[in-house]
């Protein structure tokens, strides 16, 4: 489980295409706000217009969580547009905020330009990794474009957390094959693996088989529509 203890101002979430940083989060949000009087979260995904923080809007916010997004977000204009209120959440330091950040080096260059502001936060940036994803199966992989996003941004990874999964079709050792994926991913890079994302139905069938679990819905998009 999260440790309340560890918990940064500024929670950063990026990786490749698909590896589930959306997702991951979303439930991150939810969970802060359970303890937490204010917390925001930030879509600064530009790239991707498929699935977004943008689909699930109602419910992070009947959560009484801020929400901040593109105005382009969910649409078929993918501007590189930033909302003046996201410099805003990052300068407000009474909230805790959450920054879902679009894929690979090309959707980090966006947040470079919070770096400056950035590093002298108190942040976290968590490399996200999947290893069932067609472009970061293996650790060599998952390494470059971890240094290919750190570049873009201007900062650097603090923590790896492991979110490989097959969506509905994962299973309890779906997430044991790829304990030593992410720990190799965390030897190569020297970044602590802090977290390892699991399915909420799958959480108890791995207790005590991997440390530091987070338990996790699935959400997505449907039609226009949020689903969980």
């Amino acid at each position: 489980m999260v440790s309340y203890d560890n918990i940064r101002r500024v929670t950063v979430f990026a990786g490749h295409y698909g590896s589930g940083k959306t997702n991951l989060a979303i439930n991150y949000a939810l969970m802060l706000r359970k303890s937490l009087e204010r917390v925001a979260i930030a879509d600064l995904d530009i790239v991707n217009p498929y699935f977004r923080t943008e689909d699930s809007r109602t419910a992070i916010e009947e959560a009484g969580v801020r929400f901040i997004s593109s105005r382009y977000a969910n649409s078929n204009a993918e501007l590189p547009s930033i909302p003046a209120e996201s410099y805003a959440i990052i300068e407000d330091t009474s909230y805790h905020t959450v920054v879902d950040v679009g894929g690979d080096d090309r959707g980090a260059l966006v947040l470079g330009r919070y770096a400056p502001k950035l590093l002298t936060q108190d942040y976290d940036m968590f490399l996200i990794v999947n290893k069932y994803r067609p472009l970061t199966r293996d650790s060599n992989g998952t390494v470059e474009i971890c240094k290919e996003i750190e570049v873009a941004s201007g900062l650097t990874f603090t923590g790896i957390i492991n979110n490989s999964n097959l969506g509905l079709e994962t299973t309890v050792e779906t997430v044991l094959a790829s304990q030593a994926y992410a720990e190799e991913i965390a030897l190569s890079t020297g970044l602590p693996l802090r977290l390892t994302a699991v399915r909420e139905d799958l959480n108890d069938h791995l207790q005590g088989k991997i440390e530091n679990l987070l338990p996790i819905k699935l959400y997505h998009s449907l039609g226009g529509r949020f689903f969980s």
